[in-house]
């Protein structure tokens, strides 16, 4: 089920025409007020939030859907006429996974939501955990923990640390990452690579010197 958040009828019923012709299940709401009567009823694979909506908006219903945790891990694609490098920073700081900047076509839709989809499944991971120094990953549980303390990490977070560690000792360039963990179609700056790596240091703490910097180039894991 795809829940779709947006108060222009034209466009809510192109979104909502477009998916269920490729055999999504819809739901079409005007405002986050019955975004969340909805949530309360069932938990979405996926949501498409406009950003300019009335009364609460797009950014302060992504902040909730993220403190939620019934939610927290739901893929959330912000669909907007704002185009400004700031929005978007902005989003994906809240944790969204990506962004549709209106207008936007049809297929471009489609295309981009199961893109979203597939890397936001359950990974079948060829190995349970992963190991870096006192840093663990339980790729089944999805759940990450230094000294055997879990460590509460943003979805974006927690791949972006799957990808070093999964390549441990290897330099990742920004774009690599953001190819990895964000997607080819990503449109962001590859600051926003330096700005995650950034939050996950500071939730790593002293673990964080496992996170190297390589000048002009990108990060790897030791």
């Amino acid at each position: 089920m795809i829940f779709i958040v947006e108060d222009d009828l034209d466009i809510r019923e192109m979104e909502s025409y477009a998916l269920t012709n490729s055999g999504f299940e819809v739901a079409a709401c005007e405002t986050g007020a019955e975004l969340f009567e909805r949530i309360e009823e069932e938990t979405p694979q996926l949501i498409l939030l406009d950003i300019m909506l009335p009364g609460e908006d797009g950014l302060e219903i992504l902040g909730r859907l993220r403190s939620d945790p019934a939610t927290s891990e739901v893929p959330i694609m912000m669909v907007t006429a704002k185009t400004s490098e700031i929005d978007k920073v902005r989003g994906l700081d809240q944790g969204a996974d990506d962004y549709l900047t209106k207008p936007f076509g049809v297929m471009e839709l489609v295309s981009r939501v199961k893109a979203l989809l597939r890397r936001s499944a359950p990974r079948e991971a060829a190995r349970d955990m992963l190991v870096s120094g006192s840093i663990v990953i339980d790729c089944d549980k999805r759940t990450v923990t230094c000294d055997g303390v879990e460590i509460d990490l943003t979805f974006k977070e927690y791949e972006l640390l799957y990808a070093l560690m999964s390549a441990k000792g290897v330099v990742q360039s920004r774009e690599k990452l953001i190819s990895t963990v964000w997607g080819y179609d990503f449109a962001g700056e590859t600051r926003t690579v330096d700005m995650h790596i950034k939050t996950l240091r500071q939730k790593l703490g002293e673990h964080a010197r496992s996170i190297v910097t390589v000048r002009n180039v990108g990060y790897r894991m030791d």
